[in-house]
Order: C-alpha cells, then sequence, then structure tokens
C-alpha cells in the first residue's frame, strides 16, 4: 500500500480546506495516510515560514482574502476571524492539544482523519475553543470515539514522543508551511497542490504495475 505523510497543525485554515479532497485522493488510490501534527511554531521559523502573528499587516490583509476566495471557491465554510483562532498566538502552545489528540487517536486505530476535521470544523466554522480539553472531549464523543479516553492519552509518553518526532521530521524535510504532504521524500505544500499529489499517486501506481 502507498504511504504518504501529512504535516500539519490543527490550527490551520489551509490544513481545514485541504480535508475533504485529500480524503478522495487517499480514497481513490487506496493509500495510508499517515496524519503528523507537529510543533508549527517551533519549526517553521527554522525553515523559512512565517507565522501569520509575526507577518506584516499587507501580508495579514492578503492572507484574510486568499482564505475568502478559497472558501467561496470550494463552497467550504469558514470564519475569517474565529472568535477562538488568537492572532497572537498566545497563550503560547494552545493548538497543540488538538494536534496530541488526534495522535492519540490514530495510535489506537480510530479514524483520526474524522476526528482531524471535525476538530479544524469546530475552529473555523463553530467557533469552539479546541484549547479546552472538555470541547476536544465533546468533539471525539460527537464523532464515535472515545473523547475521555483521547484526552487522557494526550499528555502520555508514547504520544509525546511521536509528537516531537513529527517535529524532528518535519525540521529534517525542510517543511515550512501547513499542510505538507510528503511522499517518497517529495514534499508538496499547501492545500492547492493537492492535484499534484493526485498525479503523483496515479504516475506511481503505473510505474508499480
Amino acid at each position: 500500500m502507498i504511504e504518504l505523510s501529512n504535516y500539519y497543525t490543527l490550527s490551520s485554515p489551509w490544513a481545514y480546506f485541504a480535508g475533504p479532497k485529500l480524503q478522495d485522493i487517499v480514497r481513490r488510490h487506496r493509500a495510508k495516510l499517515m496524519l503528523k501534527p507537529f510543533d508549527f511554531q517551533a519549526v517553521v521559523p527554522k525553515t523559512g515560514g512565517i507565522p501569520l502573528r509575526t507577518r506584516p499587516e499587507p501580508r495579514r490583509k492578503y492572507h484574510a482574502l486568499e482564505l475568502a476566495r478559497w472558501r467561496d471557491y470550494l463552497g467550504m465554510p469558514l470564519k475569517l476571524s474565529p472568535r477562538y483562532y488568537p492572532i497572537d498566538g498566545l497563550p503560547e502552545g494552545w493548538n497543540k492539544p488538538a494536534g496530541w489528540m488526534v495522535i492519540a487517536a490514530q495510535q489506537r486505530g480510530d479514524d483520526a482523519f474524522v476526528l482531524s476535521n471535525a476538530m479544524l470544523r469546530a475552529l473555523w466554522v463553530e467557533e469552539r475553543d479546541i484549547a479546552d480539553p472538555s470541547v476536544r472531549q465533546a468533539i471525539a464523543d460527537e464523532n464515535g470515539l472515545n473523547g475521555a479516553a483521547l484526552v487522557a492519552a494526550e499528555k502520555s509518553a508514547e504520544v509525546q514522543a511521536i509528537y516531537r518526532r513529527n517535529s524532528e521530521e518535519a525540521l529534517a524535510l525542510g517543511v515550512f508551511g501547513s499542510p505538507t504532504i510528503v511522499l517518497d521524500g517529495e514534499i508538496f505544500w499547501g492545500q492547492d497542490r493537492l492535484d499534484f499529489v493526485d498525479r503523483a499517486l496515479a504516475l506511481r501506481a503505473r510505474r508499480i504495475e
């Protein structure tokens, strides 16, 4: 089975936009998708990425314009300034626990992709505070998962080790944005590059045949 990895943060609107199309690509190619939430704030300044809160105002305005364009183009709801997205990034690490929960779900064999999409939708559409463990537990429960068990597992040694390893891998690969798909060491940055992921998977399948 072909395997590809998705390096991303659970605070990324672009990861939210990528969800449906990425799910379709994985299904059609019968690929295995590994979700790899990583420490975006620690990694991307070292690889050339610029976190939104540190960008000049013109670039922040253009970011909002692009979000609105993609929202309309994809027909996916999104709040441009959701209530629980702190533009200043504070408190630091507010978005990490949601990533830890996705890792915990993946380790348990749960449908982590469904949970991930639900978490992103909760932040960007439903304006829910995914930094709150009770909210994360509720989101997991709503999607047929054991929310209490997943919250309990977030800070386990295993989950934390995987999160650190994801971050180390992202740094080594030169990941500078979210989402970044990696296939056979080749990186595809952004939800607008998913057509190239689709094509690469098709070419790889033909070579195997």
